[in-house]
């Protein structure tokens, strides 16, 4: 269901999240900011969020780390001289690389490799977590001004009740304390429009602030009216299971650099020695290894292990949580759904309609006021738990990003 053209047009932008809207609310887009669509939204807060470019810059050190973990161990150049007298001294220069073994070096390779997918990861996931906060914070904008639409259609309502009460009073066919009592309407609505008028400007300023741009009095981008699709989602895809999931990968390249550690360097040498007194130079070729007689790394590779022991615990019970968190979610979207179903399609029309019979019969006399005042608070409260269902809705949707993946869109 659209928005239906005409006096219907509320903010010119907002989305059509009630069933009618009020004409006081119309005003034109202003042609040098066209409206802003969610997806325009999602692509601004890429764009400025101070997050992300921190995210990005973890990924960049990590990158540098692995090029880091590739180098090859330095060797050693030294210089040796017994002795002070130039015909007895003995001079010695030696040039030494340590020689890795035990595949050290691609243990360490696969650990940088294993911290820059988890920087990876950890920015597609405040991506995806900005990209819900963004969702949700764009719907809660649209029943913002929804609700500020409602609260002036209300006080319009209640303008038109007061003037039939005025005109019903003044002709004699009703008693002076209905037009008191319907003074009072008016006053009520208009504070109400004021407190939603400040909601909006709040639930503007949050939007803007995850965009990171001023939006000044730039419109929403209207939408269907029905309740928000459902999203492929699955709980491995939950924040907390791909953290975790990305600690055991860690964990687990960093076990193996531990074992790798076990297993001695071997140091390799050659050089040239000048013996001035017997006047002549010689070859030096050595060969150096750790004898691992008392310390083996023994206790770092068993703390490792008890670390990935850990981490795998620590994804059990993360996908236990998402499991759980996922099925709350669709459960609200799908109640809400329903709900704002229901209101829109059955109890809003009914409403209104109830409401347009009770203010006709008022004017000729069937009804009293009061019956005029219980139908229009019908009606507003009808209306009301449809914006609210269709807030809960798109709430329990913008959850549902967190577990929703590559997956798209289900009909």
């Amino acid at each position: 269901m659209t928005i239906p053209s005409g006096r219907c047009v509320v903010l010119a932008a907002v989305s059509a999240l009630a069933l009618r809207c009020g004409p006081a609310a119309a005003q034109a887009t202003p042609a040098a900011q066209p409206p802003l669509t969610l997806q325009a939204a999602i692509a601004l807060a890429t764009m400025h969020h101070p997050a992300l470019r921190a995210a990005a810059h973890d990924a960049a050190a990590n990158a540098a780390a692995i090029e880091q973990a590739r180098q090859l161990p330095n060797p050693e150049l030294s210089y040796l001289r017994e002795g002070r007298d130039p015909g007895s001294r003995t001079t010695t220069i030696q040039l030494s690389q340590p020689i890795e073994l035990g595949g050290k070096r691609q243990a360490r390779i696969a650990l940088a490799q294993a911290g820059l997918d988890v920087a990876l990861g950890e920015r597609r996931l405040r991506q995806q977590g900005l990209r819900a906060d963004v969702i949700a914070a764009y719907f809660d904008t649209l029943v913002a001004q929804e609700r500020a639409a409602l609260a002036q259609e209300a006080a319009a309502l209640a303008e038109r009740s007061a003037d039939v009460a005025a005109r019903r009073v003044a002709a004699g066919k009703s008693s002076p304390v209905d037009a008191a009592r319907a003074r009072l309407v008016p006053a009520d609505a208009r504070i109400e429009r004021d407190r939603a008028a400040t909601a909006l400007a709040i639930a503007r300023q949050r939007l803007e602030f995850l965009v990171g741009t001023p939006l000044a009095a730039r419109a929403l981008a209207s939408v269907d009216t029905e309740p928000p699709p459902v999203v492929a989602a699955d709980a491995d895809h939950a924040p907390a299971v791909r953290r975790a999931g990305s600690e055991l990968a860690l964990q687990r390249a960093r076990a193996d650099v531990e074992r790798a550690a076990r297993m001695p360097d071997l140091t390799l040498t050659v050089g040239s020695q000048r013996d001035d007194q017997l006047a002549r130079r010689q070859a030096v070729v050595g060969v150096a290894i750790p004898l691992p007689l008392f310390n083996r790394n023994g206790g770092n590779v068993a703390a490792a292990r008890e670390r990935a022991a850990q981490a795998q615990a620590q994804l059990e019970a993360a996908r236990l949580e998402a499991a759980m968190a996922l099925g709350a979610a669709q459960l609200r979207q799908g109640q809400a759904r329903a709900e704002a179903a229901l209101l829109a399609q059955t109890v809003v029309p009914d409403a209104r309609s109830v409401y347009e019979s009770a203010l006709k019969g008022f004017e000729y006399g069937k009804f009293a006021f009061l019956d005029v005042l219980d139908a229009q608070r019908t009606l507003l409260q009808a209306r009301t738990r449809h914006l609210q269902a269709l807030q809960e809705a798109w709430a329990a949707r913008a959850e549902l990003e967190q577990f929703a993946g590559d997956g798209k869109e289900q009909p």
